[in-house]
């Protein structure tokens, strides 16, 4: 019997030892645990670091865009507005434009002239000018405007109705669409839609392109291959409708006969060569028998 009571003992000190040991075991793996957390919690903290340090970079990029942008210049699409209103402030007291007009309805004529000739939904400005130094001319703004100045003076020397008015301006309209002021500037324009944040606001340009404005609209005006083939751009337009192709075929006999007899208007024919060779060119050639 006493072998039986000694091997029991064995077994109780046996399953005793198991069990310690599986606490043992159990102890490692809390501790484990314990430190998978602390992984997993440092991991975090990092991630997290790095995502603000990443945002931080971000908006730090962000305040030097917007600080850049400050110092943009006009973009191409606005460039030629700014400019063509800076000349026009420049020229003001020459001009004789900012003085109250009354409402001589062109505006709404020579819209209805567009949209009979397909051109709908075209921005302009009218600027009525107290002044015979510059009859007419058309100056180019943002994209799809047009900006127009007529001279009062110009206007009542010929008598012209509304639509003569608008069949000028349509002339006009059309040199701006072929770009032909911009074309005959003859000046460094690179300079538009840069940036001047790093260097200094390059003014002398600026004043170059407004120079050039004063060149264009008072002394060189248009060649006469850019008239030729705005006359002939009017001649194909406005055939569809023979009396208004006859209206603008009589206004340029009168602004012919001005020039001539008006010393007023003796630099008209600078700008825009020449009424009479524009007869000319409308003219029906005579068949030779």
């Amino acid at each position: 019997m006493k072998w039986r009571s000694l091997f029991l003992s064995i077994l109780i000190f046996g399953y005793a030892s198991a069990q310690v040991k599986t606490s043992e075991e159990l102890k490692d793996e809390v501790i484990d645990y314990s430190n998978i957390q602390k992984l997993l919690k440092k991991d975090g903290l990092e991630k997290n670091a790095k995502l603000k340090k990443k945002i931080v970079q971000q908006i730090k990029v962000e305040k030097e865009k917007i600080k850049t942008e400050k110092f943009h210049y006009p973009s191409k699409e606005d460039f030629w507005g700014f400019a063509s209103r800076m000349w026009l402030v420049k020229n003001a007291q020459e001009l004789k434009w900012d003085v109250p007009r009354p409402d001589y309805g062109i505006r709404e004529r020579f819209r209805k002239l567009l949209e009979e000739f397909g051109y709908f939904n075209e921005k302009f400005k009218i600027l009525i000018v107290d002044s015979p130094n510059i009859a007419r001319l058309g100056l180019p703004s943002s994209k799809n405007e047009s900006l127009f100045i007529l001279s009062l003076p110009f206007m009542r020397a010929l008598d012209l109705t509304k639509t003569d008015i608008s069949l000028l301006l349509l002339e006009d309209f059309f040199r701006l669409k072929e770009e032909m002021f911009k074309n005959n500037l003859n000046v460094d324009t690179s300079f538009v839609g840069g940036n001047f944040a790093k260097s200094e606001f390059n003014k002398v340009a600026l004043l170059k392109v407004l120079k050039a404005y004063g060149e264009v609209a008072y002394k060189r005006g248009f060649s006469f291959q850019q008239q030729y083939e705005l006359t002939k751009k009017m001649d194909k337009v406005l055939k569809s409708k023979p009396e208004v192709w006859n209206s603008y075929f009589q206004v340029l006999k009168k602004i012919d006969q001005l020039v001539k007899n008006n010393l007023m208007y003796k630099n008209y024919l600078k700008i825009y060569p020449s009424p009479e060779l524009q007869i000319q060119w409308l003219s029906p050639k005579k068949k030779v028998l």
